[in-house]
């Protein structure tokens, strides 16, 4: 995998009504597609159900969906970001590099442009990426060094100046109910 420094992946895993797929899209620093890649959806037999009992759902997104989809991947971003906090360790194990978890917040925003608030969860942060938005919530896999906090926000802060960062877990959602339709 080529490693590309101005890009930013995005993971999607969903499960629903018995069925798991995923989506991953890596995109410039302003936004524009450079790889995608998706599963087709995976139903679960029912002996496969009783068999991998509780471990079905972490088998399933983990190593079958999200390990396939970043393997699959042929621009390698430094920074993975994903929607659900339970997939950043494996996600940066699959990566191999950084991985957060970034969603919306309601907090006020805060001082400026690339000020980050601990949250009082561990590993948890607001990042202030724009100097107008509210902050984003940065959940990181757990034992992430404060140093490597301080280098996302700035990769943070420096997409944000020419993309809106959450705006691509929209467009991957959109092209997995297009491809369903199909």
């Amino acid at each position: 995998m080529a490693s590309s420094n101005n890009s930013l992946g995005y993971v999607v895993v969903e499960g629903a009504e018995g069925q798991f797929r995923g989506a991953s899209l890596v995109v410039d620093l302003r936004g524009i597609p450079m790889d995608f890649r998706y599963t087709d959806p995976i139903r679960p037999s029912r002996l496969e159900r009783i068999l991998y009992g509780s471990a079905l759902d972490v088998y399933l997104r983990e190593e079958l969906i999200l390990q396939s989809l970043i393997g699959a991947v042929e621009a390698n971003p430094p920074l993975w970001i994903c929607c659900e906090a339970d997939l950043t360790v494996p996600l940066k194990t699959a990566g191999k590099g950084k991985a957060l978890c970034l969603s919306a917040s309601t907090h006020a925003p805060l001082e400026a442009a690339g000020s980050v608030e601990p949250t009082g969860e561990p590993e948890v942060v607001l990042v202030q990426a724009d100097s107008v938005s509210a902050p984003l919530r940065a959940a990181f896999p757990p034992g992430t060094r404060p140093e490597e906090i301080r280098q996302v926000a700035e990769m943070l802060v420096d997409a944000a100046r020419t993309m809106e960062l959450l705006e691509p877990f929209g467009r991957i959602q959109k092209a997995l109910v297009s491809l369903s339709e199909e």
